[in-house]
């Protein structure tokens, strides 16, 4: 069940009049049924694999608790299990497929065949959330959840099962289980919070989904420019979709009362990469810093052993994002920017004037943008052949005629490009006037008519302009 269709608004609108209308005692029990139908109208059996899940997290928690002179061992037990079957189901087809093809370049026959293993949607963020519990109650920061259904709900929680927030115990477990009040404000906020999201995903997301997927699908038969047009498209592409999406599991949670993890803090404005990381994906950096960074020894350590933690932290952190090499070397190369920065700080002095800052916004934003060519690129092969290429026309910048007909050999008409370019600069203002807050905050400040024409606008835009036919999944589905 995707957000953005018409069989889910019905659905959610039938969850909040169950859950504010049944008594508190069952409102719980009620969201998990629903989360279970939220993630079985996908594939029904899957469900079994995210029960199997929180239930060795729930029984390993309770033992790690109650046997704390074993408790490091079964810690260890615990997060075989975690991240065997995240290997299995995520990474088992990529390993072969490495070996496959180290074998055919030594002209050795694989003694291995091809196989395939569906991936569960969201296995990436529900296994890290169940993980994170597990540490949590290790480190004593958490004390394990008796009642084993309550826990499955707080894996389950429908709004941000499949593509996050990762949440943590002590911000959500207690927010599923406290009496809440039905409230015109959580109400009002929960529905704007759903408009931007519809608005990031459905006029701009899936818009630039089609340009993008024309380029770095078919790398061959475009030029340099083209894919600098993919590439920043694809960079609006990629936050739309998966800001949007945590818009509306914010909204949707704040409907019911429950305030899920802010995750996305205008990450184009950042000023280093180091600064970038604060703001995109917030719930995944904090948990790499967490339970991957700050156990390796973070920065307590030698700056050699300091920038190898860095390098491990986002290796990993690459390949979490997805089984394939390029997810790997986008990883390495944000790792390369950090030690880099890091280098550069020690050596320059940092100057605060605003004009720097600008400065560093476009010089991060570039790094970025070359970054998530990596990112998309289909294989590595791709990915060598498009920066070979990139700059192979860029005279041609100029000539009209030349950039016309590129254009219109990207996949979308001049009027979708122009309606798109107009829709990413409402993003881009929304996030340069929110700078400093959030912008829904910011909006209250206004009078009536400006928050009116605002939201009301957004809402027309939505509806007029919006991808309702040939929409995708959320990008970070896949992760």
């Amino acid at each position: 069940m995707l957000f953005n269709s018409l069989t889910f608004i019905i659905f959610f609108i039938i969850v909040v009049f169950l859950y504010y209308t049944l008594p508190h005692k069952l409102r719980w029990i009620m969201l998990l049924i629903a989360s279970c139908i939220f993630y079985m109208c996908w594939r029904w059996e899957l469900i079994l694999l995210i029960l199997f899940s929180t239930l060795s997290n729930y029984i390993l928690a309770l033992c790690i608790d109650k046997y704390r002179d074993r408790s490091k061992k079964l810690l260890i037990l615990s997060l075989l299990i975690n991240f065997g079957l995240l290997f299995v189901f995520k990474y088992m087809m990529f390993i072969n497929h490495t070996f496959m093809f180290i074998y055919e370049r030594l002209g050795m026959a694989y003694p291995i065949g091809d196989f395939d293993i569906i991936l569960p949607m969201g296995i990436s963020f529900y296994t890290f959330q169940a993980a994170g519990y597990t540490i949590d109650v290790y480190k004593k920061e958490y004390k394990p959840e008796k009642n084993y259904f309550k826990l499955t709900l707080f894996v389950t929680f429908f709004p941000q099962l499949v593509a996050g927030p990762i949440e943590r115990a002590d911000r959500l477990l207690s927010q599923l289980f406290t009496k809440k009040k039905f409230s015109l404000d959580n109400l009002s906020l929960g529905v704007k919070l759903m408009i931007m999201g519809y608005f990031k995903k459905i006029v701009i997301a899936d818009r630039a989904a089609v340009l993008v997927d024309t380029v770095f699908n078919n790398v061959t038969e475009h030029t340099g420019i083209a894919y600098i047009i993919a590439a920043l498209f694809f960079t609006f592409q990629i936050y739309g979709d998966f800001s949007g999406y945590t818009d509306i599991a914010r909204g949707c949670g704040k409907i019911l009362g429950i305030d899920l993890m802010y995750n996305f803090d205008r990450p184009y404005l950042a000023t280093s990469i180091k600064d970038f990381w604060r703001r995109w994906h917030i719930s995944l950096s904090s948990w790499f810093r967490d339970y991957v960074y700050i156990p390796l020894g973070g920065s307590r350590c030698s700056t050699l052993k300091k920038y190898r933690n860095i390098m491990i932290t986002f290796l990993v952190s690459g390949l979490w994002h997805g089984a394939n090499w390029t997810f790997v070397l986008w990883g390495g190369i944000h790792g390369l920017y950090q030690i880099i920065g890091d280098i550069k700080n020690k050596i320059l002095p940092k100057i605060n004037l605003f004009v720097m800052d600008i400065f560093r916004i476009i010089i991060t934003f570039t790094l970025v943008v070359l970054a998530w060519i990596i990112f998309r690129a289909n294989t590595i092969g791709d990915c060598i052949y498009i920066f070979k290429n990139l700059f192979n026309d860029i005279y041609s910048i100029t000539d009209a005629q030349y950039m016309y007909t590129l254009v219109n050999n990207m996949g979308l008409q001049l009027f979708e490009i122009l309606l798109l370019i107009g829709a990413i600069l409402i993003l881009i203002f929304s996030d340069m006037i929110g700078r400093n807050r959030d912008i829904h905050d910011l909006m209250d400040k206004f009078p009536f008519p400006v928050r009116f024409i605002y939201y009301y606008g957004l809402l027309a835009v939505i509806l007029c302009t919006g991808v309702f036919s040939g929409g995708g999944e959320f990008i970070y589905f896949q992760f």
